[in-house]
């Protein structure tokens, strides 16, 4: 078993794929364009209030106003007293109306129409500690399974809490076996985060961000569970380097898997990253027996299809119905965090008559499941051989990300962006620059690729020649479409 974290800087777009026993599992891409917002905090506005849905939306000074549901406000002591002289009914016009000002944290992205999904229960994390200020309650990560250390690590926050003045906390799974100054380090530093937006808060207007988590580099290095990473690797100098400070810092146990990949190939040829990711855009999926899975994403639910196609058995039908079943289980597992598929799914699998086959089959599901980070709930299988699910969405998947509705099909499929092609023509270029010898390369591309290029994004194709030596020319053919394009070498 062998983990590796593969990190690619670009000035445009940061990408991290987790590779594990050699295949891509996951992959985080964030844009300069469109960072994410997942755990920015904001004194926000109340613009307007919805009592039929027991919701308001609040200007935090972002395109689209951000919502606010009643499940996600902390009441405080008097508002539950409030409510239960009212027979314990509190509704959103007891709590929010328009006008006011409140602290709020982004829990989801904006994602299509939607705005960003608010709370107004803050929570700061930390290395070791998730910091609550408007709690009293100290609780352990489920993941934490030795009863013995969960009750040292509470006893050890629950003593030093009172030198921190107020707030609760929630250990993290990281923390098993630290000492109590490296608790009590982290709580200090949370003290101080949270004393410095209190005083924003207090000083600036409303529609204002107080504080931005971190960039997704060193957010991920701060959230690392898992202890079987064996390489870190990461192709920008800079990047590297500010890695591996923060690593020696607070993670010194795997500051020496971080390495600088310096490479003549791109650092995601190792492990066919690109390749995959253009899979993972496609509807049908192969299995190695010879089945296929159909994924379709849509607005309300994703849907997943399992079929036995090529895959004939040498048994019986059922029998091979139970294997092309069995093997989909770890596909579509692998594909729902390559995806980053969210909300409610609904997967198809082929209808198994013996009951034994099927309580296989969703245990197999599960097990492949719990390699997911993202918190996941699943029925049993029903009578039709469907399985419902749900997925914690908290950021754009990846279909979102990289493509956009499609103007010739009316919305009905999806084309790459003309930035996401822009930026697998730098790749393109980088390649072919290393491969052959030429004087210069010829971009062979649409109207739209070759203007955007040549407008937008003109200073990096001026870098991207000083740094390969080579000059750039592009060419109009109309005849391609948005996604063709050529790099010819002359």
């Amino acid at each position: 078993m062998s983990d590796e974290l593969l990190i690619n800087v670009t000035p445009q777009e940061t990408r991290v794929a987790k590779i594990e026993n050699g295949m891509l599992q996951e992959v985080i891409i964030e844009r300069e364009s469109k960072l994410g917002l997942v755990g920015n905090i904001y004194k926000g506005k109340v613009s307007r209030v919805l009592p039929g849905m027991q919701a308001a939306f609040l200007d935090i000074g972002l395109e689209r106003t951000a919502f606010l549901h009643m499940a996600d406000i902390l009441l405080s002591q008097e508002q539950l007293e409030k409510g239960n002289k009212n027979n314990g009914e509190i509704t959103i016009m007891d709590v929010l109306h328009e006008g006011q000002e409140i602290l709020v944290q982004v829990i989801k992205d904006p994602m299509g129409t939607k705005g960003a999904r608010l709370t107004t229960n803050i929570t700061i994390p930390a290395r070791y500690l998730v910091y609550m200020p408007n709690s009293d309650h100290v609780g352990i990560s489920q993941k934490l399974l030795n009863e013995e250390e969960r009750e040292r690590l509470k006893e050890l926050v629950s003593t030093n809490m009172a030198d921190f003045g107020d707030g609760g906390y929630i250990v993290r799974t990281v923390a098993e076996g630290i000492d109590e100054n490296a608790l009590r380090s982290d709580m200090s530093f949370l003290k101080k985060l949270w004393e410095a937006i209190l005083e924003k808060r207090n000083t600036l207007p409303s529609g204002t961000l107080i504080h931005e988590d971190l960039r997704i580099v060193m957010r991920i290095m701060r959230d690392i569970t898992d202890s079987k990473i064996d390489a870190i690797r990461i192709d920008s100098r800079e990047t590297h380097k500010n890695v591996l400070k923060f690593a020696e810092k607070f993670i010194p146990e795997l500051a020496s898997h971080i390495e600088y990949y310096p490479g003549e190939r791109p650092i995601f040829d190792l492990y066919n990253v690109d390749n995959e990711i253009q899979k993972a855009l496609q509807h049908k999926i192969k299995l190695k027996s010879g089945g296929y899975i159909i994924i379709d994403q849509t607005e309300a639910m994703t849907t997943v299809d399992v079929n036995t196609g090529a895959y004939v058995g040498n048994k019986n039908l059922e029998e091979t119905i139970f294997k092309t079943n069995l093997e989909s289980t770890q596909a579509i597992s692998r594909q729902l965090r390559l995806r980053n598929l969210g909300g409610i799914i609904i997967v198809d699998f082929i209808d198994m008559k013996d009951v034994e086959h099927r309580r296989q089959v969703l245990r197999a599901f599960e097990k492949a499941l719990e390699k997911d980070n993202a918190k996941t709930a699943i029925t049993e299988v029903s009578a039709l051989g469907l399985v419902e699910m749900t997925r914690k969405r908290t950021r754009e998947s990846l279909e979102h990300i990289l493509c956009e509705p499609c103007p010739t099909c009316s919305g009905r499929g999806t084309i790459k962006t003309v930035e996401t092609i822009a930026f697998e023509l730098f790749r393109e270029v980088m390649r072919e620059s290393r491969q052959f010898e030429a004087q210069k390369l010829l971009v062979l591309s649409s109207r739209q690729i070759a203007e955007y290029l040549m407008d937008e994004q003109s200073a990096a194709i001026a870098e991207l020649e000083e740094f390969i030596g080579l000059s750039i020319r592009f060419q109009i053919d109309d005849d391609y479409t948005q996604e063709q394009y050529d790099v010819v070498p002359m």
